[in-house]
């Protein structure tokens, strides 16, 4: 039926479901809190469209009752939906992982903000093993989540980049003294202020300071270097470095100043057609067709360690993936990396037992032998877990966990006697055994890009 025909009530239904499908995007992308304001918008806008549908007048028309029915059940889906976001378990461990985050940073800002203090080890260990764990968080390749992370997890690895060039540079703070040229007391006091900066926006960054701005800190940083420009240094190569790296320091902030509608590009944690994360895929189909015909063969003597080679040459190659300063891609290639480590390890291992089982005069502390025993049921271990390909639900991945842990028990059992080669046989054991255990657990943790 055509629109000059169609019964009015029908028209400004479809009317309705015109805006209602533009706010659709919106709901499914929706990626933030109830607390925050555009939550708040896209609820009153959908409310909205409720009362306007509930407005029109069907004349008892069972056509128009129907497509009023639809609208309805439509707009009241997506406000399940805009709360089913905002209630998912993943979105809310997300926010409970950037809240320690943050309580982090407030403990660590307070000094930078005032130009002066350090950057302690625990700071950074709680940086990098945040970043890890929310790498880590399952998404269900649900748009949202995917928005969540990868917005949180910019915002900390850009805190841990600029905390790890402060611990760099915590040597530079006044390295020259002012009597040293005439434009050195104007570099100590940008370095100052810039230490200022460094310190305000990490607070930015982490929603510690609502009242500051990218652009505003912005502005600072480029006038700082329009004031380092302008001075005269030539003729001395020392204050003429220390300008150099005062400037880097500057740069460094500011290339960090753009993460403001960061996480709004979708190619950004959308990552399926990402050029990056096509050559790790690439790279791990290499690793499996590898690592399934080293399986295949029955006999140690047969293995063809020329593989190993291969295999070092696709860590060259994933050294050389572009992570274009996206955690997600990071995360892809460092899991890529341990695929093709296991499997180094393994064929390593296998050759070492086979070399000592050829050494039949060799004598040997007892506590040594007892290592190499247990060395020999982590290989056939490992080579399970490397053809492993359940879930943590599985009766055979809670074997496995029983076996490794018990190999890690003997290991444990093993008494050195004063021997160093022993001490050191079983450090080794040990870490192989753990190292293990972190592979069969990082190939079941059902991560996704």
């Amino acid at each position: 039926m055509e629109m000059g025909n169609q019964h009015p009530s029908m028209i400004r239904l479809q009317e309705i479901m015109k805006e209602v499908k533009d706010l659709s995007s919106q709901v499914v992308s929706f990626s933030g809190l109830q607390t925050d304001k555009d939550y708040c918008k896209l609820e009153r806008a959908l409310t909205r469209q409720l009362f306007e549908i509930d407005s029109v007048d069907t004349e008892n028309k069972g056509d128009i009752q129907r497509a009023k029915r639809g609208a309805t059940h439509e707009v009241q889906s997506l406000l399940e939906i805009l709360q089913q976001n905002v209630n998912h378990p993943s979105r809310v461990e997300i926010e409970r992982i950037y809240l320690e985050a943050q309580n982090l940073v407030a403990q660590e800002v307070t000094p930078l903000r005032g130009g002066g203090g350090t950057i302690s080890d625990e700071f950074v260990d709680g940086i990098q093993d945040v970043i890890l764990r929310l790498t880590q968080i399952r998404t269900g390749g649900k748009v949202h989540l995917r928005k969540a992370r990868y917005r949180a997890l910019t915002r900390v690895c850009a805190v841990q980049d600029i905390i790890e060039s402060c611990m760099k540079q915590q040597a530079l703070s006044l390295p020259l003294s002012n009597n040293t040229h005439g434009s050195v007391t104007k570099i100590n006091s940008i370095m100052v202020e810039v230490n200022k900066s460094r310190g305000d926006f990490i607070a930015l960054l982490m929603g510690l300071n609502s009242g500051d701005s990218c652009g505003r800190l912005s502005r600072v940083l480029t006038g700082f270097l329009v004031e380092l420009d302008a001075l005269d240094v030539s003729g001395n190569t020392e204050v003429r470095n220390y300008r150099k790296q005062v400037v880097e320091e500057i740069n460094g902030l500011l290339k960090h100043l753009d993460l403001e509608g960061e996480g709004d590009a979708t190619c950004r944690y959308d990552l399926a057609q990402n050029d990056s994360i096509q050559k790790i895929e690439q790279i791990r189909h290499t690793v499996a067709q590898l690592r399934g015909h080293l399986l295949t063969i029955e006999k140690a003597n047969e293995l063809h360690f020329k593989h190993k080679a291969e295999l070092q040459g696709l860590l060259t190659r994933l050294d050389e993936v572009s992570t274009a300063r996206n955690p997600c891609i990071r995360e892809a290639r460092r899991r890529a990396v341990l695929e093709v480590q296991a499997v180094i390890t393994y064929i390593d291992l296998i050759e070492a037992l086979r070399k000592r089982a050829g050494d039949t005069c060799m004598e040997e502390h007892p506590s040594h032998k007892a290592v190499w025993n247990v060395l020999g049921s982590l290989s056939e271990l490992q080579r399970q877990v490397l053809v492993f390909d359940g879930k943590r639900a599985d009766k055979n991945y809670k074997l496995l966990e029983e076996l490794l842990t018990k190999q890690l028990l003997a290991l444990d059992a093993v008494d050195p006697q004063g021997d160093e080669m022993s001490k050191i046989a079983r450090k080794q054991a040990v870490k192989f055994a753990q190292n293990i255990l972190s592979y069969l657990d990082m190939e079941t943790d059902e991560w996704e890009y």
